[in-house]
């Protein structure tokens, strides 16, 4: 039986998206995937064009508070960024892992150089896709 996870960050718009497109691009046969946010804002433009050069496609993902996930059991609640570890909202049941990454869209707000930008996205995103490749490790899964 599959087990299920949700990556948890601020706005569900960047880092747990990409890690729910790696997750099941990578994991599907063994994990249910699901990604939501504190609060919501909406899919970040650069995380899914660094998404799609990696050869994944995001865009059907769409930002969401964990409110609006199915009234499911998580196995593993996957914090994805400091913020979501302090204020991840109360699940009876299943493991909180933190696993955070910086935030793309801080790291870059005044930056104004488009390819420097897009090398902060591609360096997180590369981050992320290693601890997704690692995954059953982390969380102790055959």
């Amino acid at each position: 039986m599959k087990k299920s996870i949700m990556f948890l960050c601020t706005g569900n718009s960047c880092r747990s998206q990409m890690a729910e497109g790696f997750c099941r691009h990578l994991w599907s046969n063994k994990f249910n995937v699901y990604s939501a946010g504190t609060k919501k804002h909406g899919m970040n433009e650069r995380a899914l064009k660094v998404m799609k050069e990696a050869g994944i496609d995001i865009s059907s993902q769409f930002s969401k508070i964990t409110d609006e996930l199915p009234k499911i059991t998580f196995d593993y609640i996957i914090t994805v960024c400091d913020s979501a570890k302090e204020n991840c909202p109360y699940f009876p049941v299943g493991k909180v892992i933190h696993v955070g990454f910086q935030d793309p869209p801080a790291l870059t707000k005044d930056m104004t150089n488009e390819d420097e930008i897009l090398k902060v996205y591609r360096r997180v995103r590369d981050e992320i896709e290693l601890t997704i490749k690692n995954l059953p490790s982390i969380l102790g899964e055959k």
